[in-house]
């Protein structure tokens, strides 16, 4: 009997230091290749995947803007960066036996195809899973304001954040033993307390859309699977806790 798919389209949110594993900067191919396996497993289950991957693995805009570069040109920096993370990730879907595209808001043609909304829809329909690189493709929005807009516009029915800790917490679990976890919270909860999950105007945007937000660790094999199939632990962000 065919296990029933709790998600038509999901867009899965990774920050560039998901990827780097133990280093938090370059790329650590390993890891890559452990989520590779693990969102090729969700999308054969029927699950339609988008992804959007930050770049703090290798350039944060807002820090080099912090030492004196011109916030706009440090930020595209970060987007770029992105471009190559999103590359890394397709190459190891494709190794796994996925048909990937790499859309970018930045248009570099001879690298990746540009974006196009309808275009990535027909992707999603061919079960390809979609990799939306370049941010928004302007400066001052994080890949967080990315992934929301992203999700909003592939209307999906979740945006997955994978993380370093399995949830939202109202301290930070890595320093505070003592650290409360919650199972679920509303997006004003979020907003109001500044818990800091994904930037306010991504947070803004899913409540807009009524696009919940699923925050999980993404460190350990399977997790994505398992929180796509209800096994795990997670935090849900929706407009009511």
């Amino acid at each position: 009997m065919a296990t029933k798919v709790r998600y038509r389209r999901v867009l899965l949110k990774l920050s560039g230091e998901a990827i780097a594993g133990k280093s938090a900067q370059g790329i650590d191919y390993g890891v890559v290749g452990r989520i590779a396996a693990d969102v090729a497993e969700v999308q054969r289950s029927g699950t339609e995947i988008c992804l959007v991957v930050g770049g703090g693995n290798i350039v944060r805009g807002a820090e080099a803007a912090k030492v004196g570069m011109e916030r706009a040109s440090a930020d595209y920096m970060g987007m770029l960066a992105t471009v190559i993370n999103a590359l890394a990730i397709q190459n190891s879907l494709e190794a796994a036996g996925v048909a990937t595209r790499v859309l970018s808001a930045i248009p570099m043609s001879s690298v990746c195809e540009p974006y196009i909304r309808r275009r990535a829809l027909r992707h999603l329909e061919k079960q390809r899973v979609v990799i939306f690189a370049g941010g928004t493709g302007n400066p001052f929005f994080t890949t967080d304001s990315a992934a929301a807009l992203r999700a909003a516009e592939m209307d999906c029915d979740a945006l997955m954040k994978g993380t370093q800790v399995d949830g939202v917490y109202d301290s930070d679990p890595q320093t505070n033993p003592n650290a409360k976890r919650y199972a679920s919270l509303s997006y004003m909860q979020v907003l109001s307390q500044d818990l800091r999950v994904m930037d306010a105007s991504a947070v803004s945007l899913a409540r807009e859309n009524e696009i919940p937000i699923v925050v999980f660790s993404i460190d350990q094999k399977g997790a994505f699977s398992g929180v796509v199939s209800g096994r795990g632990t997670w935090t849900t962000i929706t407009e009511t806790e």
